[in-house]
């Protein structure tokens, strides 16, 4: 098993082997930030230049040249030896990171979020009703790029996503803070709203290479499993990343009315701590001695255990999922990708 600063290392040079199609990314993202109101272009500049790994469009790019090994390309420098039209490999990278983008605006509505990866949100600057429509211009732009690019295949598999992107957040509203919330509903809702959207990067990156069938299958399992584990181990952070490491203080989560699993795990084995969760969830507020009760709760019926259990079981589906991709050294990248994303939660 590779350590976690082995998996660090190996997505630094992931990211160099992929830097320039990573740069043509965010070169289209800055191009679609364009627009003939200046309200839209500063506030999408300002979004798209507040951080984040990028991980959804590398995923896309390293899926699109694995598939093109599948696909009997030589896979000697990278996606622009693949078949099909490799070289829209990053736009399509590009719709996915503002699909994404679009997501996070509408969540900070919902949760009413004064921050994002430490920066102010937008809907903190300007408003609901202003970033509302903002997050729906993001959608919109994002599939006006897809279809320019002219496969239709890609578009439905685009619309498709989104749809089920939409149910989740739908779902969450309906669910997600309510005590009583299953494993299982839980869990549902982080495949519909976080998961599906890595499944698409790679059955994308498997349809512009014009892979086999059960390659593009086999990455679209994979990307599945791999979105799992990654938000999984993102809701760790709430217990175990300081303010200045994920922009956004403890317990943020379920202060914004989120359960996720340590919690949900501690009351299964702890139904009578139950009233200090719904504490929470009812007022919207966190004093330092509910916070720590609600960390203590976690770790002493081992929420962060399973918490972690539950994403390298992810992760390790994902590789397994990767079976019918032919070996090369962008499959090794994807295997690389689901250690990172479990280290990330430690």
């Amino acid at each position: 098993m590779p350590s976690v600063s082995s998996a660090g290392v190996r997505l630094a040079e992931i990211e160099t082997e992929l830097a320039p199609d990573l740069r043509a990314v965010e070169d289209l993202l800055a191009r679609q930030a364009d627009s003939r109101l200046e309200l839209i272009e500063q506030a999408s500049q300002y979004l798209y230049r507040s951080g984040g790994k990028r991980i959804r469009p590398m995923m896309l790019l390293l899926a699109a040249r694995a598939a093109g090994d599948a696909s009997g390309a030589s896979g000697a420098s990278g996606a622009s030896e693949s078949p099909g039209q490799p070289g829209q490999a990053p736009s399509y990278g590009a719709v996915v990171e503002m699909i994404h983008t679009a997501t996070l605006v509408h969540d900070d509505i919902v949760d009413a979020a004064d921050t994002r990866r430490g920066r102010e949100s937008l809907n903190n600057m300007l408003g609901n009703d202003l970033t509302v429509l903002i997050g729906d211009y993001l959608y919109i732009r994002s599939m006006s790029l897809a279809v320019e690019m002219g496969n239709q295949r890609i578009v439905s598999l685009i619309c498709d996503l989104t749809l089920r992107m939409i149910e989740g957040m739908l779902l969450e509203m309906a669910r997600g803070g309510v005590l009583g919330l299953t494993r299982e509903e839980h869990l549902n809702i982080l495949r519909l709203k976080t998961a599906c959207l890595f499944q698409g990067c790679g059955r994308i990156g498997a349809a512009v290479a014009e892979a086999p069938p059960e390659v593009e299958e086999a990455l679209g399992t994979y990307g599945l499993n791999l979105g799992m584990a990654f938000q999984v181990a993102d809701d760790l952070f709430d217990f175990t990343r300081s303010a200045d490491e994920v922009g956004k203080p403890v317990l943020t989560d379920l202060k914004e009315g989120h359960l996720t699993l340590p919690i949900l795990y501690a009351l299964e084995r702890e139904p009578g701590a139950a009233p200090l969760v719904e504490g929470v969830l009812d007022s919207g507020r966190l004093d330092a001695e509910t916070r720590a009760g609600i960390l203590s709760l976690v770790e002493r019926r081992g929420g962060l255990d399973e918490g972690r259990r539950v994403a390298a079981g992810y992760a390790a589906a994902a590789r397994e999922a990767l079976a019918p991709v032919p070996s090369s050294r962008w499959k090794d990248a994807l295997e690389a990708l689901t250690w990172f994303v479990i280290s990330r939660g430690r």
